[in-house]
């Protein structure tokens, strides 16, 4: 028996012309509100007075600032009751919630800029639910279920199809078959008090992008429906105030829209009115299977609660031989964005025109023969490295270093689009001289609930590299431990861009193009999991891992420079979909 309170709070931010997160799209801006917006929390206790807490926001991504400033009103609040490890932050990845909402510079450009009383009224939320829950705690059970989506109900579809057929252990698929291509299983963790089912947590991993990149409205697309649904069906059932979180698992690569034969034309039938339909659609099969799951049979789960969370410079890591294929010397590099990445994906959220796409890939082929060809110049070496870790990726920004094609970002002509003019204009008021354009120290957990383990990934993971982490971690627990079930979390923590395997990152997709660390970034991750999972299974005492690494502070008076309260265009131009 463990002690659980639950509780959601409204996210209460108005809708002001700012633009929305997800698809860095300047035109994408909400006018009015659709649906709300809410934090939903879980607060558990084992018998030994050990603590998680788990909440889940109707959002595009987690930042480092939602997270740190949270951590500190929660330690002000709670004082010794409050372990940082154990708190685990995670995104529904709406498209249509607010943007700028981090510190760091580069996915703010579309709102423009860093918008404070977004910021604000996050944490608000996210602080009043936790204590919410805490106060509401009271003697629980909690049971594990899984169910499987069957092949034809149409909830998801493998969007990068070609670099998933690339993975060695996978049955390759058609592009008739790309349903096929997913973990089509739900994994959800049940609440009962007095053997009713009362409150859950599900997980599984398919893109909340419904709802495309025309529409005005904050919602909370798929996610936030399969929740509302499943909230109602529980008060229908006499259940007071019970709350359902519906998390992502492994939804890198994994769209609620059909890619196949004519995939344009299907989705370009869907629009305005019919887009809020079908996000509505698409959360009840989501909430009618997990209420489906809890039906059939169910496993009770008891034991400690633990957590272990660690952050992890991503831009300098040399990988263990035994995650990089066998070689010596492979390392993770600076994070850059390719030419995929501005070409956006497919169905979901098409990027920049084609011919301008041709263009940035000649100049960044240019310029690696450039930089490839003179020993003798000084920053040979450097970008050797560079490609070595980023393989085929055409490099189009260099974030770590702030380059545009080798040049200092700033000098693309303005009057390309109205982003580079807003990156021009925060170079020029001198806005990210320090600041980072993206996050490059990121936090990874792992989380114990009784013989469940929960990998907490602060990324986008395919369904195949989330799989290998999962099978990275279980390794380490098969004949040492009584885990018996590991499953991975996504949008946990921060956003760091995606991840793919190394053989998907070969064919630079849209998932590839922005996997930001290189051909490694998986390696890097499972290396650094396993070490957290082989922490997990020492006693506190006993434990040595990085708990002091953390992101440097983000100057404050470029954090103002970016602060942008007026100057809401509404010029349309093109972007992409994350």
């Amino acid at each position: 028996m463990y002690q659980v309170g639950w509780d959601k709070q409204e996210i209460k931010i108005t809708p002001k012309g700012y633009a929305m997160f997800g698809y860095g799209q300047w035109s994408h801006r909400a006018y009015e509100k659709r649906t709300a917006l809410y934090a939903r929390s879980f607060s558990i206790v084992d018998q030994q007075q050990h603590r998680l807490i788990i909440c889940c926001l109707d959002l595009g991504c987690i930042t480092h600032a939602m997270r740190s400033q949270s951590m500190q009103r929660l330690q002000q609040i709670l004082g010794s009751q409050f372990d940082e490890n154990q708190l685990v932050l995670m995104a529904t990845h709406t498209h249509s919630g607010p943007g700028g909402c981090a510190h760091e510079a580069l996915y703010n450009m579309p709102t423009p800029g860093f918008v404070p009383e977004h910021l604000n009224a996050i944490v608000d939320a996210i602080v009043l639910s936790i204590q919410t829950c805490i106060n509401t705690e009271q003697d629980t059970e909690i049971c594990l279920s899984t169910q499987h989506f069957a092949a034809d109900t149409p909830v998801a579809w493998n969007r990068s199809i070609k670099a998933y057929n690339r993975n060695p252990e996978v049955k390759p698929y058609s592009e008739r078959e790309t349903h096929l291509a997913l973990n089509r299983e739900m994994q959800l963790i049940g609440f009962y008090r007095e053997q009713k089912l009362q409150s859950f947590i599900s997980l599984f991993g398919v893109h909340a992008t419904c709802l495309g990149n025309k529409l005005k409205a904050y919602d909370g697309d798929n996610k936030g429906y399969a929740a509302a649904f499943s909230e109602q069906a529980l008060i229908e059932q006499g259940i007071q105030n019970p709350v359902t979180i519906f998390a992502q698992a492994t939804a890198g690569d994994v769209s609620p829209h059909f890619h196949g034969k004519d995939q344009l034309k299907i989705r370009n039938k869907i629009k305005g009115e019919q887009e809020y339909q079908y996000a509505q659609q698409n959360g009840r099969y989501q909430s009618e299977l997990a209420l489906a799951a809890f039906q059939q049979s169910v496993k009770p789960i008891q034991g400690k609660i633990d957590a272990v969370c660690s952050y992890v410079d991503l831009s300098n890591i040399e990988i263990p031989p035994e995650f990089a294929q066998g070689q010596i010397g492979a390392k993770t590099s600076q994070p850059c964005h390719g030419t995929a990445f501005f070409a956006g994906t497919p169905v979901d959220g098409l990027g920049a025109p084609k011919p301008l796409i041709k263009v940035m890939q000649f100049l960044a082929d240019q310029l690696r023969k450039q930089k490839s060809k003179n020993p003798k110049a000084a920053d040979f070496v450097n970008y050797q490295q560079l490609y070595a870790s980023q393989g085929p990726k055409q490099i189009v920004l260099e974030a770590g270093s702030k380059k545009v094609l080798g040049q200092p970002i700033g000098f693309p002509p303005s009057i390309l689009d109205p982003l580079i003019a807003e990156m021009n204009r925060q170079v020029k008021a001198g806005a990210i001289q320090q600041s980072p354009l993206v996050p490059n120290v990121v936090p990874l957990q792992m989380i114990r609930l009784g013989n469940l383990a929960i990998v907490c990934c602060p990324g986008e993971f395919t369904t195949i590299a989330g799989q290998r982490v999962v099978d990275t971690v279980k390794q380490v627990f098969a004949d040492q431990s009584d885990i018996e079930r590991v499953w991975l979390a996504s949008y946990c923590n921060d956003y760091m861009g995606y991840v793919t395997t190394y053989e998907e990152y070969q064919e630079q997709a849209y998932e590839g193009g922005h996997t930001l660390f290189g051909q490694w970034t998986l390696a890097a991750c499972q290396s650094k999991f396993k070490l957290l999972a082989e922490q997990l299974l020492l006693d506190k005492n006993q434990r040595n891992y990085d708990q002091v690494t953390r992101p440097k502070p983000i100057p404050e008076q470029e954090l103002a420079k970016r602060s942008n309260h007026g100057n809401l265009k509404t010029a349309t131009s093109q972007g992409e979909a994350v």
